[in-house]
Formats: structure tokens, C-alpha cells, sequence
């Protein structure tokens, strides 16, 4: 492989590892669903109607 193939190869990979990592942090350090509840919690969705 030639040295423009290598690093063409070095950074695509290095792209993506850097994009997946970004990704996993964002989510990863969000603060719990509980902490952002905007609604309340005894909706009726009448769905166990019968």
C-alpha cells in the first residue's frame, strides 16, 4: 500500500473512532430520565380498558 493510502486508511478510521466516541460520551453522561419528567405520572392512556 502506498503512503497517500495509508494515510487516507489513518484517517478515516481515526474519523469514525473519534465520531463513535463523541457519541458515547453524549449519551453516556446524560443525567437520568427521572430528573427530566414533564409529565405527570398518572395519565390515563385507557389502554387496559377492556
Amino acid at each position: 500500500m502506498t503512503n497517500s493510502g495509508w494515510i487516507f486508511m489513518v484517517c478515516s478510521v481515526g474519523s469514525v473512532v473519534a465520531l463513535i466516541s463523541w457519541c458515547f460520551l453524549k449519551v453516556l453522561s446524560m443525567p437520568s430520565a427521572t430528573e427530566h419528567m414533564h409529565s405527570p405520572i398518572d395519565i390515563d392512556t385507557k389502554d387496559l380498558n377492556t
